[in-house]
């Protein structure tokens, strides 16, 4: 499995923080992605990165050690999880997102590899945290 881990500290309080991050279509959006569906724990996204349009096919967990949880159902990973968590700090709220995730090895090679997921995630995970922000 690989790991991709991104974490800042944002001012906002972990309420708000929290809140912002539970509007699950807007914080997705947040992230860039082309389209984003939310229909109950089911979360549908869609991606394009270079030549490939990525689409997965998510759950959302409940989880009581986090913010928000989801795994992927279906989609380009042999399996793909990813969980952000919100501490409290003395100037706002500490924001880490995890996701660790396996590609499928049809989809590996040259052009898609791991080294491009981990770098479109990082870019993901910190868009968001840029929409934590601006709380």
């Amino acid at each position: 499995m690989e790991t991709v881990t991104v974490a800042r500290d944002v001012s906002a309080s972990p309420e708000r923080v929290r809140d912002a991050i539970s509007d699950v279509e807007s914080f997705m959006l947040a992230a860039g992605f082309d389209e984003v569906d939310v229909e109950g724990d089911a979360l549908r996204i869609v991606n394009h990165v270079g030549l490939f349009e990525i689409e997965l096919d998510l759950v959302v967990e409940d989880r009581a050690d986090a913010a928000l949880a989801y795994h992927q159902r279906d989609g380009i990973f042999r399996e793909m999880e990813t969980v952000y968590t919100v501490e409290e700090t003395a100037d706002g709220t500490h924001v880490e997102a995890t996701t660790e995730y396996a590609l499928a090895a049809k989809i590996v090679g040259p052009v898609f590899d791991g080294t491009v997921v981990k770098r479109q995630r990082r870019k993901e995970l910190n868009a968001q945290f840029d929409f934590l922000d601006a709380l």
